[in-house]
């Protein structure tokens, strides 16, 4: 029987209906979503408002995720920035929601553990006999030891904070503790969600140029965020670890692990020398501690303002 030369075979399926496979599990997912795992195809970094969606969404639930994310999160420095920009997302806790847990966790614990010794006792500028010692905070701000707050003069505090400064003034040195204590704990998540991004901005900076030589480097501002998020959600575990783990041995420990960590963390995700690594961390780490100076007299302001 000679077959119909006008027939054509069976059209096989199109060449790239399989092509596309899901970066998470390796399952072929030619449609917006894998259908094995459920992660979204598209690879795309998050913009700086999708991120903060990501980070107010639902908490994290306590299943093999978790686990999985803090084993990698504490003992693999960069593995989840990898992780992440390779496009393996599912399997692990987003790095804007593990920011934003992380850093709750630490203040809670901070909360819990400041109501267990005499703040008021430990928080001393000098010895008792130099009652009037004074702290200069970057010229804004000046604040003697028996927590008295004087504002230089700058455009709008002066008219604004007088009143409430006169009256924080006027509060025992105990009272003052308290306020400033209970309002750094309030607000100091909130805090550092606006130092995040001014992270990621001063990592794209420090590491722009060299394309050539380090091709896998992160470019996009992006990238340096997720990276952010990550080592700070380090940072704040090891904070509450230094908060409820005991000894000194232990909490020494705890403290070289977080600055090796830190470096080999920058290491593994932008490469280079660890010369050049310690250069652009030391650069880092006094623009971060200016930012970070500015932030504290913002939350200061806060506390004042509470009453």
């Amino acid at each position: 029987m000679i077959a119909n030369a006008d027939s054509k075979p069976d059209a096989g399926p199109a060449p790239d209906a399989t092509a596309r496979r899901c970066a998470d599990c390796g399952t072929p997912a030619p449609d917006a979503y894998c259908p094995a795992c459920g992660q979204s195809t598209r690879e795309r970094l998050p913009t700086f408002a999708q991120f903060m969606r990501e980070a107010t969404g639902r908490y994290v639930a306590l299943d093999g995720r978790l686990w999985k994310t803090l084993g990698a999160l504490l003992f693999r420095p960069g593995f989840l920035t990898r992780e992440y920009l390779a496009g393996r997302r599912r399997r692990y806790i987003g790095p804007a929601r593990l920011f934003l847990v992380s850093s709750l966790v630490l203040f809670a614990v901070l909360r819990f553990v400041s109501d267990s010794f005499d703040i008021d006792s430990a928080v001393q500028f000098d010895s008792p006999k130099a009652p009037k010692t004074r702290i200069d905070s970057g010229e804004l701000l000046t604040l003697d030891d028996d927590l008295n707050v004087e504002f230089s003069d700058f455009p709008g505090a002066g008219g604004l904070l007088k009143k409430p400064i006169a009256r924080f003034n006027n509060l025992p040195r105990a009272q003052k503790v308290e306020q400033i204590l209970a309002g750094t704990l309030r607000y100091g998540p909130s805090a550092m969600f606006v130092l995040l991004p001014a992270f990621a901005a001063l990592l794209k900076l420090l590491y722009a140029g060299r394309r050539r030589r380090y091709p896998a480097r992160p470019r996009l501002y992006g990238e340096h965020l997720v990276f952010a998020a990550h080592n700070h959600a380090f940072l704040f575990a090891a904070g509450t670890l230094l908060c409820v783990v005991p000894g000194g041995l232990a909490r020494g420990a705890i403290a070289l692990w977080a600055v090796a960590y830190l470096a080999w963390s920058a290491r593994a995700i932008y490469g280079g020398s660890w010369l050049g690594i310690a250069a652009r961390a030391s650069v880092l780490l006094i623009t971060y501690s200016i930012l970070f100076s500015l932030v504290t007299v913002g939350l200061l302001i806060v506390a004042i303002l509470l009453r």
